[in-house]
């Protein structure tokens, strides 16, 4: 009797469980949602989100596509796109009173286009583009696509293994700058230029590409700079596919990749993020931080937790999703100060009296620090141009946590001097000399890119004067000088085959130069230095410190001659002679009693360069290798 009454218990405990357990684990789903969504919006508001386009944005499910927007001065949020004529049927829910909305429209799909309607507290009605879309429309049109970033079938775990365990300090970098859309003018798309760019960069010996931005901007010749789609590869070029394609492609053939960045500012384009939700959202509410009055842009206020979350999740993602290298990022002295491009009155002073905006300070910290934490063998790189302090040191010894910075000063003196007239040139040794009194203070890279070579600047060939003959001898000798200067590289396209008008970026790369010889024997000679350098571990083992370095006949430099040497840990020396000027030098002494030998010269053999037991020769407007032989 009592068995059997056990019996029954059991079982009807067992139906209940089973009548029970399909809505029990609809509660339990329900709890799970709800405790992920307080996470998600919760480190969103602190500042501490490193994936926040996993949470905000469009997803593809099973049952549509699910909206999700940060709105916090929104009475009310409507999707509307392609799938609802545009109307307003489909009204966002607010999750909590925070500022988030969401809802699931079931019609969407992959490719459905929209933007957010959105209501303001004042009754403003604005459509605006995803701040976290992958995918737009192709410009002028600026609604936000539906994108699936589904597992692309990446093939570079060696070459991510391989950066994540070398020190890329010791390693050669030399960067090849590209501006997509005036490369070749065949190459119009990502995957056009994975068969054209990779290949050539390889053969030229370069060891990684920098991408001018790829985040969708409305207007041409911002050249990606006013940015409306942080999140967004520019359809311009292909989808968010095509670039994993073409960074699968590059790491294939041992290329890295380097993406220029912009969260410095943003366009107030009616579509994009400046007020986004009818409030200063993303930009500062102070009105004198607000704005870059010269570049007519809105400014992120680095100080509002949430905006640190969008900028840290973008650099991730654009790390993550694409398995880019590394980041330059533009324009950080305008980040840094507060009185960047103002007059007095128009800004203020920080707590402390001091220039420096400490909420961007704060920011840049907390970025290297995350990329860090994030992934291993990551560069990020400033486009800095002041002495601000500290920028390449690591962040828990004061710094910001920069690998490199490019080296501005280095740039603009080295510019100046081939700039000048001869007899001018030979008054100022200083503007070669100088840079090597600070050249150990950062971790630098040398950049002759593309601000260098627009704006009526001139192109490297033309800043030089004379006949072209002696540019482009001039050309190669600095070019030498540059690749065995402590630093790392970088180079904007068309300087390697020395070309003669300045970048447009509606055109391309002067290659119909290659058909003139002296053209030609250019482009061999930076090939030859390209490859010279990445097999010769003294121009780059030791680039960030000073026992890599030492000046030699000091007494020359007023003749336009500059020598040093550079080092590797084992003491191995590559002797380097730069003449900068038109009359051939006698009398560069080396050690006495040793033998020499050229690994490299300029001039290719087409001017005499003499070595005697007594010293060196040295023809005009050549920079020349040497290497004891033992």
């Amino acid at each position: 009797m009592y068995k059997k009454l056990v019996i029954q218990v059991f079982s009807s405990l067992v139906n209940l469980c089973l009548c029970s357990i399909k809505p029990f684990s609809y509660a339990i789903i329900e709890v799970m949602n709800r405790m992920k969504t307080e996470e998600n919006i919760s480190l969103y508001l602190k500042g501490e989100h490193r994936s926040a386009y996993e949470y905000f944005g469009s997803h593809l499910t099973s049952e549509g596509v699910v909206f999700r927007v940060f709105a916090l001065n929104a009475e009310a949020v409507y999707v509307v796109g392609d799938f609802n004529s545009w109307s307003r049927n489909n009204l966002l829910k607010k999750v909590d009173n925070r500022g988030v909305f969401e809802g699931l429209v079931e019609n969407a799909k992959e490719y459905s286009t929209y933007k957010y309607l959105i209501v303001t507290k004042k009754g403003e009605e604005l459509y605006k583009t995803d701040p976290y879309g992958l995918h737009f429309e192709l410009r002028p049109a600026t609604a936000t696509k539906v994108f699936n970033l589904k597992s692309y079938p990446w093939t570079d775990k060696d070459w991510i293994e391989n950066r994540e365990n070398i020190n890329h300090y010791q390693e050669p970098l030399n960067i090849y700058e590209v501006n997509i859309g005036s490369f070749k003018k065949e190459a119009l798309s990502f995957r056009k230029l994975a068969d054209t760019l990779v290949p050539y960069v390889k053969d030229m010996g370069y060891t990684h590409i920098e991408l001018m931005p790829v985040s969708e901007y409305p207007f041409d010749p911002s050249w990606g700079y006013q940015v409306i789609g942080y999140f967004g590869v520019t359809s311009r070029y292909g989808t968010p596919t095509d670039l994993q394609y073409f960074v699968n492609r590059c790491h294939e053939e041992n290329i890295g990749v380097i993406l220029d960045w912009v969260p410095c500012h943003y366009p107030k384009d009616e579509a994009g993020l400046y007020k986004w939700d009818g409030s200063f959202l993303f930009e500062y509410e102070d009105e004198q931080k607000r704005y870059h009055k010269g570049w007519g842009t809105a400014v992120f206020d680095f100080g509002k937790p949430f905006v640190r979350s969008f900028l840290i999740s973008n650099a991730l993602y654009w790390l993550q999703e694409y398995h880019f290298d590394g980041i330059r990022v533009d324009a950080v002295s305008s980040m840094l100060y507060l009185d960047y491009d103002r007059k007095e009155g128009e800004w203020t002073r920080n707590i402390y009296g001091g220039k420096e905006n400490l909420e961007a300070i704060d920011f840049f910290k907390k970025l290297n620090e995350g990329v860090a934490e994030e992934l291993k063998g990551i560069m990020m790189i400033a486009e800095e141009s002041t002495t601000f302090p500290g920028l390449t040191r690591d962040v828990k010894q004061g710094g910001l946590g920069f690998s490199y910075k490019w080296n501005m000063g280095w740039m603009n003196d080295t510019l100046k001097y081939i700039n000048l007239p001869e007899k001018e040139r030979l008054m100022n040794p200083q503007l070669i000399t100088f840079p090597i009194s600070y050249g150990f203070s950062e971790k630098y890279i040398l950049p002759l890119s593309h601000d260098e070579v627009v704006h009526l600047k001139a192109s490297l060939l033309n800043k030089i004067k004379g006949e072209k003959e002696e540019k482009l001898l001039m050309l190669r000798a600095y070019l030498g000088y540059m690749m065995a200067h402590p630093g790392k590289k970088l180079l904007f396209m068309g300087g390697e085959i020395a070309q003669e008008k300045e970048w447009d970026f509606e055109g391309e790369v002067s290659w119909h130069l290659l058909s003139d010889k002296e053209h030609m024997e250019f482009q061999s000679m930076v090939k030859s230095l390209n490859h010279i350098y990445r097999d010769t571990p003294a121009l780059y083992r030791l680039d960030g410190e000073e026992r890599g370095f030492r000046w030699f006949n000091q007494n020359k430099v007023k003749e336009g001659v500059f020598c040093f040497e550079r080092y590797d840990e084992e003491g191995y020396e590559i002797f380097v002679l730069s003449n900068f000027s038109k009359n051939p030098v006698r009398n560069i002494y080396l050690k006495e009693g040793k033998e020499y030998q050229v690994i490299f010269d300029t001039s290719m053999g087409r001017k005499n360069t003499e070595i005697t037991a007594s010293g060196v020769a040295l023809s005009e407007y050549t920079t020349l290798y040497l290497k004891e032989r033992r």
